[in-house]
């Protein structure tokens, strides 16, 4: 069976992070021409995937919803770091979402609140279990619990482009509770 995570490590570089340097070009939306992002594929890795396992990817685990088909264009949902804004349609989020951090990066969010850094959104998970899973693997992970639905009501624009998690262009410490840093 190929490897679908490096499969998807190349997509997120070329989708999310170095569009530019491989000659794409991302539309308003992200979106690109899959053709084009194939091409890439198959010049980097001969015939080692086949279409088929772009549509395993998918719809894996490996994927987890990180890549989004509409015809014969596709687009990172999230985590773009140097392309274009990527637009997302504002969204009422659930009473309380999660962020998973490192206890270095809990101190300055206490100060600063949550902020995107060098990618346009914060991500905010659904459960828990994804926090920590995303946060562990940058060292020992902290939760932070996020007050989403209290800082949507003051004027925070969220946004949920697939069902574990939202985004945030950034979030003041009053809506963050730290009781488990």
């Amino acid at each position: 069976m190929p490897d679908l995570k490096r499969l998807s490590k190349f997509l997120a570089l070329m989708l999310r992070h170095e569009a530019d340097q491989f000659g794409l070009v991302l539309d308003e939306h992200g979106f690109t021409d899959l053709e084009r992002v194939w091409a890439h594929v198959e010049q980097r890795y001969g015939r080692t995937y086949q279409r088929q396992d772009l549509t395993d990817l998918l719809t894996s685990e490996a994927g987890r919803q990180r890549y989004q088909l509409q015809g014969d264009r596709i687009r990172a949902l999230y985590g773009h770091s140097q392309v274009t804004p990527i637009e997302y349609e504002r969204a009422i989020p659930p009473a309380i979402l999660y962020h998973g951090t490192t206890p270095q990066a809990a101190e300055s969010i206490r100060q600063q609140g949550l902020r995107a850094q060098q990618r346009q959104y914060v991500h905010l998970s659904t459960s828990i279990d994804r926090a920590i899973d995303v946060a562990g693997r940058h060292g020992n992970p902290v939760l932070l619990v996020i007050r989403a639905l209290e800082a949507h009501h003051a004027g925070i624009a969220f946004y949920h482009p697939e069902d574990q998690h939202y985004l945030v262009e950034s979030l003041p410490p009053e809506y963050i509770d730290f009781s488990q840093v």
